[in-house]
Order: C-alpha cells, then structure tokens, then sequence
C-alpha cells in the first residue's frame, strides 16, 4: 500500500493518543492519524471513512478491544488491525491473534520498535512484541501437559475427524460422556471449534 499511510488511534487515555500522535508526525509515512476515544467510536469513524491501519487498546470501555476488534474483522475484513496495550499474558495474545489481528505490540515498547512494527504489518508482515515470542511459543509447547491421559487420546481423535459417537465407540465410552469430554478439552485448550484443536494437536 502506497505511502503516506493513515492511521486510526483507538484508546480511551488522551495523553497516550496525543504522544502516538507526536511520534508518528516525525515520520514521513504516516499522515497525522485519526482518534477514537473507545471501540463505538471507532467503528461509527470507519462506517464512514476507512483508514490504512487501526491501532487498538485492549483494556476499554463499553465495548473491549477484543470485541472491536472482531466487530472490524466482521464488517472490514481486509482492514490491517493492531492491539497495542499493556498486557503481555500470552492467553491475550492468543485470543487477539485468534480473533485476526494483523500484530501485537505492548505499551513499553520502544518507539521506534513501534513505529517500525507498524511498517511491518503495512507491508504486510504480522508483527509480535519480540519478547512476547518466546512466552507464546512456550504457552502452545505446554497445552499438551495440562491434559489427563483420557484427553490427550480424545484430542488424537478429534484430529482424527472422529465425531463424539465415534470417539464414544473408539474408547467404550458412551456418547454423553465423550461430549463431556470434548467440552472440557475445549475449555483446557482454549481452543473455540474441533478444526482448531485438530490443528493444535497436528502440529504438535
């Protein structure tokens, strides 16, 4: 996308907006950004005109960064969408990623870590707080310890294609109890459909 991009700032701390505003008009290939104070906000803006990139506060009230962030991954889906916030909890990192965002940059970063991540995601890359890599490379290695037995075996056949009756009949089981079982995979995996837990076991 050509230069000068257009950036939108949503987050609920005027300081914070203002400060992001005066990084980014030192460098030439931002134009000076839009501002939205909360998640509504943002996406009455983007109903009427759209920006290049969003760059999104997680922590806000009434409508979470999450939640506007999957409301623009709705109605925009092509839009380039990154959380920056304060939070570094690898669960929150795997829940914004999980819900499309294009990057992930915590508060403390460096601005001139910022100000090229954002470069980043607009030429396309998906872009990851460097020290947050290890800690969610570390959180996926682990998934498979926090299960019993009975579920690591559940979970090989979920990545099977096998359905709860199929799963019930595999392991003499019935197909109630296997429900149940796949219920509390799911809640321990954190992982939101069969398809996504079939990937997390696949790739180990």
């Amino acid at each position: 996308m050509a230069e000068p991009w257009q950036l939108l700032l949503v987050d609920d701390h005027p300081m914070l907006r203002r400060g992001l505003c005066q990084l980014l008009a030192g460098d030439p290939r931002f134009l000076s950004p839009w501002e939205a104070a909360n998640g509504p906000e943002a996406l009455a803006l983007l109903a009427r005109q759209q920006p290049d990139l969003v760059l999104l506060d997680l922590n806000m009230r009434p409508l979470s960064g999450l939640d506007t962030l999957r409301a623009i991954r709705r109605d925009f889906p092509r839009l380039k969408v990154v959380m920056f916030t304060v939070s570094d909890h690898p669960r929150d990192v795997q829940a914004v990623l999980d819900a499309g965002a294009n990057g992930y940059l915590v508060k403390d970063s460096e601005p001139e870590e910022l100000v090229e991540g954002l470069a980043e995601v607009m030429a396309g890359q998906a872009v990851l707080t460097p020290r947050l890599e290890g800690a969610l490379a570390e959180a996926e290695e682990n998934w498979a310890a926090q299960l019993t037995p009975r579920e690591r075996q559940i979970a090989e056949l979920i990545a099977e294609g096998k359905s709860n009756k199929a799963i019930g009949e595999a392991l003499f089981i019935s197909e109630g109890t296997a429900k149940v079982h796949v219920k509390n995979l799911m809640r321990k995996t954190d992982c939101h459909s069969r398809v996504e837990l079939a990937l997390k076991v696949r790739e180990g």
